[in-house]
């Protein structure tokens, strides 16, 4: 893994060098605008040179046919082609008519393939990049040994890595938030390894096609990981990858990556899930993300708060969080697009920060989308992340694990709660917030301890009912200037200065706990029933804190002293010299 990590550096050094011809005409936080489009388009150069001359000869015999794509992709190899007569060393040869033989070369390319190229809004470059004289310079660097990206040089996975350590490159230096590009391998691999735990349809099938999506696919990062791990694991069992991103640039190069694998690439769609939902009425068997958190939907409003107007016909039956925070409105979509168990059902991995967990009060957005999980006996396991693990975030972060094929299991209304929040490794170099990493070692003890579900100092397990509570309005007399109760219908009358509200675990019985709790200290008190509310919150740091006794008094003032002494002595100093 060493000399693949090495490999793929190493090769990513020398592509960003290539940035270098770029100086002068462009600055450095845009050289990725010109360089990530590039190294694609060499990738798919590179690819298709095998077959070059077999596609030329096929086009000129094909060129007026309408079934010409098919026939064309075959002569290939591959879902995409090139009729142009030009490869980046051809194009060398004229050095005088390089903006017009580059365009030419580009716009042989089939459709799939230039849908990529003008998401990543490269027409204008190659104008700026011919008048300012650096076109052909730029050009002849990739076909140097540098911008060998032949597929017997680099595989489709290393490819897929050097993409991602460019855009993080290419990110840093414009001072973006690289992480939201992408998510650590080692989170990815997390999810996937519970994804598909003991899940013997794939593992054990032969040709099984099973679907995987992902709402926020960035550079299809999670899809790729899964992909790979399903193949290693069973080779004959095909994952067919579903995606949607609404940044242009990281959509084209997933794109780009579903195209270099042999992937459908139709399957990935651009636009914004949110507001624009580009498989709606689809379920998929397996779904996982990392979508925005903490990042406001004002945008979106208008079409989010129409398609929640339909209920659950819509994808946000259950409820709408704050304006100020979309993420619950990606588990809401994955949710809606899980299967039937009828059909099989469907597991997703899903992560957030902590805000899910417990924003919102007893009747809120959050909540009811809370109570929609946790009463459709939904959540498998909330597995809290070690700090800093993220690229753009050193804040606390989850997966939540979810699935709809519980009944009949050990798991059937029961939730896992799993802190590895202390199971990391520190890097010797931070990148970004990113300052730890999980081990293999780790991923597997994490995977076991999921697997195993039994209880111990860093797994608890609890009730679906555990986390659910009945708020109750507690209303004191309204009393007049004698104070006597003021009376209305012979009811008394609240006082709304002297209201409160109490939270009743659902499992403990209201008129109980009222008589426990509240009357001893109110003897007046009542409840009002009818402003009664079930909530659910997942205290997940509560469940694990453990309590740590303070330092003796003696202890702390000893050190005080020593300060005191320490102090006085460096003034001494200052003020004798």
């Amino acid at each position: 893994m060493a000399t693949r990590s090495n490999k793929i550096n190493q090769k990513a050094d020398l592509i960003w060098a290539i940035a270098d011809k770029l100086t002068g005409v462009y600055k450095p936080h845009e050289y990725g605008e010109v360089i990530l489009p590039l190294t694609v388009i060499r990738r798919f150069d590179c690819i298709l040179s095998d077959t070059k001359d077999a596609v030329l000869k096929k086009f000129d015999e094909v060129k007026s046919l309408p079934m010409k794509d098919v026939l064309l992709r075959k002569a290939s190899g591959y879902e995409f082609y090139n009729t142009s007569k030009y490869t980046f060393e051809r194009l060398l040869d004229d050095p005088d008519h390089i903006e017009e033989n580059f365009r030419d070369y580009l716009n042989g390319f089939s459709e799939n393939v230039q849908d990529i190229i003008v998401k990543f809004k490269f027409d204008g470059h190659i104008t700026t990049m011919a008048n300012k004289g650096i076109l052909f310079i730029v050009l002849k660097e990739f076909t140097t040994e540098k911008g060998n990206l032949h597929p017997d040089e680099i595989s489709n996975l290393e490819m897929g890595y050097i993409f991602e350590e460019i855009i993080r490159r290419f990110s840093e230096a414009h001072n973006e938030d690289a992480g939201q590009h992408y998510t650590p391998r080692e989170v990815i691999q997390l999810m996937v390894n519970i994804l598909f735990y003991d899940d013997n349809d794939i593992l054990s099938g032969n040709n099984v096609a099973k679907t995987i999506y992902d709402p926020a696919c960035g550079t299809g990062g999670m899809l790729s990981v899964a992909e790979e791990y399903l193949h290693a694991l069973n080779a004959s069992t095909e994952l067919v990858p579903f995606g949607q991103e609404l940044n242009d640039q990281t959509f084209a190069i997933c794109k780009a990556d579903m195209l270099i694998k042999g992937n459908n690439a139709d399957f990935i769609k651009d636009g914004n899930t949110l507001s624009d939902d580009q498989f709606k009425g689809q379920t998929f068997d397996y779904i996982l993300s990392n979508p925005p958190f903490g990042r406001e939907w004002k945008n979106e409003k208008a079409k989010v708060e129409e398609e929640a107007k339909l209920g659950f016909g819509g994808r946000f039956g259950p409820g709408l969080p704050a304006a100020s925070d979309g993420q619950m409105l990606f588990l809401l979509t994955t949710i809606s697009k899980m299967k039937e168990p009828s059909q099989g059902g469907s597991r997703i991995a899903i992560i957030h920060n902590g805000s899910p967990l417990f924003t919102g009060d007893a009747g809120s957005g959050p909540s009811e989308i809370r109570k929609y999980i946790l009463e459709n006996d939904l959540l498998e396991a909330i597995i809290a992340l070690p700090n800093d693990i993220f690229y753009n975030t050193g804040i606390a972060t989850y997966i939540w694990v979810l699935s709809n094929k519980k009944a009949g299991t050990i798991r059937e209304g029961k939730v896992q709660l799993i802190d590895a929040n202390k199971m990391f490794v520190k890097r010797r170099k931070a990148l970004g917030n990113k300052r730890n990493d999980i081990s293999d070692e780790q991923i597997a003890e994490i995977t076991k301890i999921y697997g195993d579900f039994v209880e111990n100092d860093i797994s608890k397990i609890f009730d679906k009912t555990d986390f659910g509570y009945t708020k109750i309005v507690v209303e004191r007399p309204l009393k007049d200037d004698n104070g006597n109760p003021v009376l209305k219908k012979g009811k008394p009358e609240p006082d709304s200065s002297l209201r409160d509200t109490e939270n009743v675990p659902l499992k403990e019985n209201i008129d109980e706990y009222f008589k426990r709790e509240v009357l001893p200290f109110a003897t007046d008190a009542w409840i009002d029933k009818k402003k009664s509310k079930v909530g659910y919150e997942i205290p997940f740091t509560r469940y694990f804190y453990k309590y740590e006794a303070p330092r003796p008094s003696s202890e702390i003032m000893a050190e005080i002293l020593d300060l005191e002494k320490e102090l006085s002595g460096s003034l001494k100093e200052i003020f004798d010299s």
